[in-house]
């Protein structure tokens, strides 16, 4: 095990950009890599298992929580309450673990705040066009639910610029290996890797 503290990082995009499916081939790529697990008021998904993709739970226990101080960041998206529970991510960075906390916008500007020195990446859609394309293709959304989420997008998109790195997801491979240079400080941190000017 690594005996040096880990790096937290702060792994951003909007919904449907394909965040989670990058971070899979990172966990497999890199086994230094540890994914905050964040605690959410919302519905598990198929196939999304409690401890494993979220910690799902109330929202009375989420607000107890974080009246106690217990989160690094915590939002509201959607009519549902994110957040990154201290404890286990000092943990994880203590042992030497590079953290990934993967959440949105509002709760990336919290922890940007706090910790000047994060390394934080936000994931880009190649268009908006393929945005609405993969948010349709997932089917597990309503036509309402999808009309928010790219009206969200197109907010938290302005919010990119102040991301030390912006990655565009138009191919997943590429998009990965970008990731791990990042990570392993391959890359120059004042010329984005690939910028997604084109989604404006």
């Amino acid at each position: 095990m690594n005996k040096h503290k880990g790096r937290l990082v702060l792994y951003t995009g909007c919904s449907g950009v394909g965040k989670g499916t990058i971070m899979k081939r990172l966990l497999e790529r890199d086994p230094n890599i540890r994914l905050s697990v964040s605690n959410t008021t919302r519905a598990p998904r198929e196939g999304e298992v409690h401890g494993v993709h979220y910690n799902f739970v109330s929202r009375e226990a989420f607000i107890a929580l974080a009246d106690a101080d217990g989160y690094i960041e915590y939002a509201e998206y959607c009519d549902n309450l994110y957040g990154t529970p201290k404890a286990q991510v000092e943990e994880m960075l203590e042992k030497g673990y590079h953290v990934f906390l993967e959440i949105e916008v509002q709760g990336g500007l919290q922890v940007m705040a706090q910790y000047p020195d994060v390394l934080s990446i936000f994931i880009l859609p190649p268009s908006m066009e393929e945005l609405e394309k993969r948010l349709r293709g997932r089917g597990t959304e309503s036509e309402e639910v999808i009309r928010r989420r790219l009206e969200e997008a197109e907010n938290e998109i302005k919010v990119a610029p102040r991301y030390r790195y912006r990655v565009v997801n138009d191919d997943l491979d590429r998009a990965v290996e970008e990731v791990l240079a990042i990570l392993h400080g391959q890359q120059d941190s004042q010329s984005p890797q690939h910028c997604g000017d084109n989604i404006e």
